[in-house]
């Protein structure tokens, strides 16, 4: 509920306020917050229904419910589209719009890193489905171009970058449509994301380690840089004719973070976490990261429903929707009906999520529309090049705020650390893209203040 103002608190997703006021427009009384959907309860009241049918019973049962959910929200009185990046929640979104309508405008970004880059993948569903598709391309000029309009746009700092992207889509949806569907909300119900497999099957291998021994294999996986770990695996991914992503020295530092975890809640709160130091001068105690608890759930719903009441709101649909609204245009999510959220928690847990693959039975119902070859491939995510960018065209930008001494001016971070992990990213030794990106969005937001943070609460 905290906001970067003092004094000033968001209302809970699924919650609103109500006020009561006198003749001479005085309240009569402090507001009263109602809660019209709690997503721990409809999760656990739903988790206790749960349903004994077969796989290809529950893809029928989803595509009915998803279909409907869909179909609802294509009533509209102006232009409506959606956006498409190839993966499985759009392309599923706009299989369904397609089954409704004869005609489908989609939207798709894309970069010249192919790493990154899945516009390719968009255009070819979008080709199988026949809409008419419009595609764009994120250059490192077009992010210094919004860049200046983040701070307005999000009203508080906001760090993740693939708002940047968000942003472009939605500025050229919005020249040919007023609404778009996205799908947003199918890692969260479906178990699209990589840490519920990772955490679930790292914790059972290590967590009953003793944390001295994880702590030391920590250490050594940190002894060398990324650049070593991807050439030291580069002849066995050669051999092995691995399509793994060459970049594998970030996910070693990455798991090295993660594997002398206390807890499950420790470990979800690291998969989530950018910094893994404090470097905030004076802070604040921090707020834990919002973890359901549920004894009766497993770890991987857990870490589902932690997300649905924390990443989701705080992060993807705060994203998406202020991205849009900042141009005028309304975004919809059709997978997070009450009713699609309710199947997806009666759903048992191996429909959704295996120790190889994520969004099981979203993909069967998917395959019901566009060939599994279209969208079956690794999951990238909406990423960002923000790490070669740093490096290159965004490198003066950076500078200018993470200047030291413009830090010790504002007194908010830890001049020696943040000078450190800006060494080790530009040399190329680490890439601390996330961390860095969240600091330079604060020190925007800050700058943009004409009262120099004076209301921040850090």
């Amino acid at each position: 509920p905290s906001s970067i103002y003092q004094g000033v608190n968001k209302l809970a997703p699924g919650t609103a306020i109500c006020f009561s006021f006198e003749r001479d427009g005085s309240l009569s009384e402090p507001g009263r917050e109602h809660v019209f959907f709690d997503a721990i309860e409809e999760a656990t009241q739903a988790r206790q229904q749960q349903l004994s049918v077969t796989l290809e019973e529950a893809s029928e049962m989803l595509d009915q419910v998803l279909g409907e959910s869909v179909r609802q929200r294509l009533v509209s009185d102006v232009p409506l589209g959606a956006f498409l990046s190839g993966g499985v929640d759009s392309s599923l979104v706009v299989a369904l719009m397609s089954r409704c309508s004869s005609s489908v405008r989609t939207f798709t970004v894309g970069f010249e890193d192919a790493r990154y880059n899945e516009s390719t993948y968009a255009a070819a569903v979008a080709r199988h489905l026949g809409t008419d598709h419009t595609e764009v391309m994120l250059s490192a000029d077009d992010a210094l171009a919004v860049i200046p309009q983040l701070a307005s746009m999000y009203d508080e700092p906001f760090g993740d970058s693939s708002q940047l992207p968000t942003y472009l889509v939605s500025r050229i949806a919005r020249r040919d449509v007023t609404v778009a569907l996205s799908g947003d909300g199918g890692d969260e119900l479906f178990g699209g994301y990589n840490r519920y497999s990772l955490g679930a099957g790292m914790w059972n291998r290590v967590g009953r380690w003793p944390r001295p021994l994880r702590s030391v294999g920590s250490k050594a996986m940190l002894a060398l840089p990324p650049a070593a770990w991807n050439a030291l695996s580069r002849p066995a991914r050669k051999a092995l004719q691995s399509r793994f992503s060459g970049n594998i020295g970030d996910r070693v530092h990455q798991l090295a973070h993660l594997v002398d975890a206390r807890s499950e809640s420790d470990l979800y709160d690291r998969l989530l976490t950018t910094w893994s130091q404090s470097i905030v001068l004076d802070a604040l105690p921090a707020e834990p990261t919002p973890f359901a608890s549920k004894s009766s759930l497993s770890f991987i719903e857990r870490m589902m429903l932690s997300d649905t009441i924390g990443y989701l709101p705080n992060d993807i649909l705060a994203k998406v929707d202020r991205a849009s609204m900042a141009v005028s245009l309304e975004s919809r999510v059709p997978i997070l009906d009450p009713d699609v959220f309710r199947l997806a928690w009666q759903l048992p847990d191996h429909y959704k999520v295996s120790s190889r693959q994520g969004k099981i039975v979203l993909k069967r119902v998917l395959e019901r529309y566009v060939p599994r070859q279209l969208f079956e491939r690794p999951k990238m995510g909406f990423g960002v090049p923000i790490g070669d960018w740093l490096r290159t065209e965004l490198r003066e930008w950076a500078e200018d705020l993470l200047a030291p001494q413009t830090l010790r001016s504002d007194g908010y971070f830890d001049v020696e650390v943040v000078s450190r992990v800006w060494q080790e990213h530009v040399s190329g030794r680490r890439n601390h893209q996330h961390m860095l990106w969240t600091l330079l969005m604060f020190q925007g937001w800050v700058r943009s203040q004409d009262t120099q943070g004076s209301l921040i609460t850090v």
